[in-house]
Formats: structure tokens, sequence, C-alpha cells
């Protein structure tokens, strides 16, 4: 088992299952520490105990759920062929696109994770194409966050999927010698 994930009948895990579901679905701001608590069977007092704040228990989701994600995008990255860089990371947004809307994390990663001091997916990317444009890292994470982002918002997942994926038809071909 993971390090980061506490046992799941722990009032601590219990919580943070309750944030992944509420946070999933809709925005931070949305969610109270009342509700929270209540879905998982707890008092305020025990969220309060574990994560200090409703943001620290935002935080502590945010990070685990965006592991997952990094953890598929980096599998799909090691598979991935093709000599440039939008031929190897746009399948790998989309695996990550997919994993994030299949398991209903849309607005815990559908933005950069607030007050970190680096974007984890931003370098995971850019670990993948070394020698791409210095922004080729930032634009697809950002594309992979917008898709996520738009199907929380009411969009056609299908249709978020086949913006993601038409990202590597237009990349490079159009530009011949650059990577997008």
């Amino acid at each position: 088992m993971r390090q980061w994930m506490p046992i799941s009948s722990s009032p601590k895990a219990r919580l943070a299952l309750a944030a992944v579901a509420a946070f999933g679905t809709r925005p931070f701001a949305e969610v109270g520490v009342a509700e929270l608590a209540a879905d998982a069977d707890v008092t305020t007092g025990a969220l309060y105990h574990h994560f200090g704040s409703k943001l620290g228990l935002y935080a502590f989701v945010r990070d685990d759920v965006e592991r997952r994600l990094l953890d598929r995008v980096e599998g799909a990255l090691a598979t991935a062929a093709g000599d440039e860089a939008t031929a190897r990371i746009v399948p790998a947004i989309v695996v990550g696109f997919d994993f994030a809307v299949r398991e209903g994390f849309l607005h815990l990663l559908d933005a950069p994770p607030p007050g970190a001091e680096a974007d984890r997916l931003v370098e995971t990317l850019r670990s993948a194409a070394p020698t791409a444009s210095p922004v080729l890292a930032d634009i697809l994470a950002a594309a992979l966050r917008a898709a996520v982002h738009a199907v929380g918002a009411g969009a056609d997942a299908d249709d978020a999927r086949d913006a993601l994926q038409s990202l590597a038809v237009h990349g490079s071909a159009d530009r011949p010698g650059r990577d997008f």
C-alpha cells in the first residue's frame, strides 16, 4: 500500500475518501466542513485534528490524486514511441485525462496545485521531452487541465478527449523541424 494513504477504516481515511468524492465533483468553495465530516461519519473536530483545516484536507487529497495521475502518465510515457515530443506526450496526457474523467476527479485536477512550489505534471512532461520547446510541457499540462475543466463544466468527455488527441495531429506537422 502507498504510504501517503491512511488505512481506509480510520477517521483520517474516511475524511480523505469523503473529500475525494466531494472535491472531485464540486469546486473547493462549494464544499463545507460540516458536510465533509458528516459524509465521513466523524466530527468537524476530527477534520481539524487530522488536517488542520479544509484547505489542509484538500491539499492532502489533491496531492494523492495528482500522484495517481502522474503514475498513469509516467507509465504511458514509458511505453510511448516516437521521435517527436508531441508523439510521445499527447497519448500520455490522454491517459491522464481518461483517468481523471473515469474516477470523477474533475475539480481536483483541473488546475495546478494551489500554493505548490513546482508543478509535478509539468516536470513529468518536461522530463519526457527535455530537448523540446521550453514551454511545450507547460502548454500540454494546461491542455490536459483545460480538458478536465471543460468536462467538469459540462462538456462532453469524448469531445474533450478528441481535442487533446488533435494536439498530436496539429503539433509538429505544421512546423517541420520543431516539436510543436
